[in-house]
């Protein structure tokens, strides 16, 4: 899941970060205080893929066009996962498609799929993250999903796509956190619930794609390992605190 990114000069060499990793997971055996050590992890753009998501709806999307816009739709069905960037409009800028009319028509038609269970089943595991995750959960630290997809829409969706992509779910030292409500900010919910984590357990480890979420649970939790997966995440981001470390994948 290479991109170019601000935070590229930023990211572990694989040395660095299979040192980083195998700390983690010998820290997943340790109890602090009695405690068992958490590790909380997101989903979209850390653990998950969701392009090929994107390149299913995109395929949808040329069905839909083929009557009213042909060569659009022709276009559209040209996408590939590696070529997929944030941003919806921009990824029909990207393949060629440049009429404001179909942005709009193409952005209604994602969001009405990308946010909704029916089409999780397309995401597949960032490199490395699944052996990772189960390492940790078997040395024994609980593992939380920590997500910003909506309760009503994609929770049932999450977990089915976690179990079947093999990562320790439904069992115990597990849970999958989701926001309330689909129209609350990613961002406002990680900070209303950073300190809540704790209630679980000690923790030990967080990983996100976005910068923001990183400083978040980093300044919530200074004790724990931030991780900043550099996959995608929203334009303009801040700068990352000192101690965030960056990488590409839970490769190790």
């Amino acid at each position: 899941m290479r991109v170019i990114s601000r935070f590229a000069s930023q990211r572990l060499d694989p040395t660095r970060r299979t040192e980083l990793f195998e700390r983690l997971v010998a820290r997943s055996a340790e109890r602090v205080d009695g405690r068992t050590p958490l590790l909380v992890f997101d989903l979209d753009g850390t653990l998950l893929d969701n392009r090929p998501r994107v390149v299913a709806i995109l395929r949808e999307l040329a069905d839909h066009w083929e009557t009213r816009a042909p060569d659009a739709a022709r276009m559209a069905r040209c996408a590939t996962a590696t070529g997929i960037r944030y941003g919806f409009v921009e990824n029909l800028k990207h393949l060629g498609i440049d009429d404001p009319e179909l942005h709009l028509d193409g952005f209604r038609f994602w969001r009405a799929r990308f946010f909704d269970d029916a089409y999780l089943r397309h995401d597949i595991e960032v490199p490395g993250a699944r052996s990772f995750v189960v390492r940790c959960y078997e040395a024994g630290a609980a593992v939380m999903y920590l997500t910003g997809r909506d309760l009503p829409k994609m929770a049932l969706g999450s977990f089915a796509s976690l179990r079947d992509l093999g990562f320790p779910i439904g069992v115990v030292g597990t849970s999958l956190v989701t926001k309330p409500r689909f129209e609350i900010p990613d961002d406002e919910f990680k900070s209303s619930v950073a300190s809540q984590l704790e209630r679980v357990g000690p923790v030990i480890g967080v990983f996100d794609n976005e910068p923001a979420n990183c400083n978040v649970l980093l300044a919530a939790h200074p004790a724990a390992a931030s991780v900043l997966l550099d996959t995608q995440h929203a334009p303009e981001p801040p700068e990352l605190l000192p101690g965030v470390h960056v990488v590409e994948s839970f490769v190790f």
